[in-house]
């Protein structure tokens, strides 16, 4: 089978979501696959399948982790990215790399930077309590050099600020400047949803123009 058809072959696997559970095995077996593209989609379908079948997922986390070291940038982001959709059906399958993966939010690949922020948004949403102490770590990426990792990066905040706004609340004056003076429209607006999550009864007006 050709690259081009095995691609073809996991593009529709991805829509037929009840054979995920029996493709687990097989789709292993691709992550030594020669090919970074067939690789690379692998490792983003186990963590699909990671997110709504967890209990299944737990024996391949170490091989997608693996992945985290790779010198091909599309596999650190895709192996990042997975480890926050299982992370989010499961945080025990990938607890014992949680803390590892903020390396990331330093990755010189912007790709990965914005995989690491999806990545906590998704562990996040099921599992805050441990975002406590690494705000600090999101504050900083606020003012990345890349425009599209800026402009997720005020969406943690927003999920964050939904389930535990006290860790959100000493960041609301920066994330308030942003939201009125950033060059970026989406960023402007990030930045008000994440003031509006952490403090619904804000009259904060973005400047989305």
């Amino acid at each position: 089978m050709t690259e081009s058809e095995l691609y073809k072959e996991l593009g529709k696997l991805t829509k037929e979501k009840e054979y995920w559970p029996e493709s687990i095995p097989y789709l292993s077996t691709l992550l030594t696959h020669k090919s970074t593209k067939i690789k690379a989609k692998t490792i983003w379908m186990l963590g699909e399948i990671g997110l709504v079948y967890p209990h299944l997922i737990s024996d391949v986390v170490p091989s997608i982790y693996s992945f985290c070291k790779s010198s091909e940038p599309l596999l650190r982001e895709r192996a990042v990215n997975a480890l926050g959709r299982i992370g989010r059906g499961c945080f025990s399958n990938i607890e014992m790399y949680w803390k590892e993966m903020f390396c990331f939010s330093e990755d010189a690949d912007p790709k990965v930077r914005l995989s690491f922020i999806w990545a906590s948004e998704n562990i996040a949403t099921n599992t805050p309590d441990i975002y406590a102490e690494h705000i600090p770590v999101f504050a900083k990426l606020l003012k990345d050099e890349d425009d599209k990792v800026r402009m997720e990066a005020p969406e943690i905040f927003r999920v964050l600020g939904k389930r535990r706004p006290e860790f959100v609340r000493p960041y609301i004056s920066e994330l308030q400047k942003l939201s009125e003076t950033d060059e970026n429209r989406v960023v402007r607006i990030h930045a008000s949803g994440a003031i509006r999550a952490a403090d619904p009864n804000s009259q904060i007006i973005c400047k989305s123009r």
